[in-house]
């Protein structure tokens, strides 16, 4: 009788030698929300154990951070006052800018991503400026604010700049301010294959960053577009981009194959926070064992292709892969 897969099988010490997709905690970013503020930490109702926490809870976050082996996060900013511009974001004193030399002077072993858009800092909701005449983002106008920004981060200290806005042109304006100040050796990872998500829902409670009018779809990409998606990473890459991204992951992991498929780029899966969501409410419900089912979903991130996750996850995977 045919037996070579159970004769592989039945030993547990032959099964891992054959295992071929393995995590780590060197695999994974994990998104820090910033508010401004002291002693200030509030953990959002709809993401459990996701928190708003001010700077110095953020120092205290990231030291606890490094005792489960994880090293790289992912920066996004609450400000106290937006506007139509997200002036915050462009001013050396914004709350990103703050953070990055606080963390860097507290934990300079930290690697610290910055994510680069507007739709936290405009009173509006959306990505950039916007066109008065159809109420959509301005895609240049955004763009010379998206440089500006980028600049600010890196003369705060950031280690790597990831623009999500899903402007056509973004990296190449990026990478032009960047290098045009000295700052060639600042990478870029692109929010390449961003998708106009209902995955998201649960990320506007914590970002306080959910549109006043209309959606995102006139930016981010359509769900159903396939080749599109390709192109839009594809495209990102003859600009300069030195990683790039597919945006959710669970429902797009066919995307993230085609992706990884068709190029030689690093590449990142965000596993978004209505994703992250699901299995917290699953959990509550007592349907599923969390554990396991956490970590099939990161494993099946990174057997899709994905060479970075940036996930919510990551502490609670950091301390299982600890044993």
């Amino acid at each position: 009788m045919f037996k070579r897969f159970r004769r592989t099988r039945i030993n547990p010490k032959l099964r891992d030698l054959l295992t071929q997709t393995k995590l780590d905690t060197n695999d994974f970013i994990y998104p820090l929300f910033i508010k401004e503020g002291k002693g200030y930490k509030k953990e959002i109702e709809s993401m459990p154990g996701v928190f708003q926490m001010s700077i110095d809870e953020i120092l205290k976050e990231c030291e606890e951070l490094k005792k489960l082996g994880l090293y790289s996060i992912i920066l996004f900013g609450i400000p106290q006052v937006k506007d139509s511009i997200g002036s915050d974001a462009l001013c050396d004193h914004g709350i990103i800018a703050k953070s990055i030399k606080e963390i860097k002077k507290a934990h300079p072993d930290m690697f610290i991503v910055s994510d680069l858009c507007f739709c936290e800092y405009t009173d509006h909701g959306h990505c950039g400026i916007l066109d008065p005449k159809n109420q959509t983002v301005d895609n240049d106008a955004t763009l010379k604010i998206l440089a500006q920004q980028a600049l600010i981060h890196a003369k705060a200290g950031i280690d790597m700049i990831a623009p999500s806005g899903m402007m056509d042109g973004m990296i190449t304006a990026i990478r032009e301010a960047l290098d045009s100040e000295g700052f060639t050796n600042i990478p870029i990872m692109s929010y390449s294959t961003k998708f106009a998500s209902s995955y998201y829902g649960p990320f506007r409670d914590v970002a306080e960053s959910a549109p006043s009018f209309g959606d995102r779809r006139s930016y981010q990409m359509n769900p159903a577009n396939r080749d599109e998606a390709i192109l839009e990473s594809l495209e990102d890459e003859k600009e300069g981009a030195d990683i790039l991204m597919v945006k959710p992951a669970l429902a797009y992991m066919d995307i993230v194959r085609d992706i990884k498929n068709s190029s030689r780029l690093p590449l990142a899966v965000y596993n978004v926070s209505g994703e992250y969501a699901m299995l917290k409410c699953a959990k509550r419900a007592g349907l599923i064992d969390y554990d396991k089912v956490m970590m099939e979903t990161l494993l099946g991130f990174k057997r899709a292709g994905a060479d970075i996750i940036i996930t919510y996850h990551a502490k609670e995977a950091a301390v299982l892969l600890k044993g």
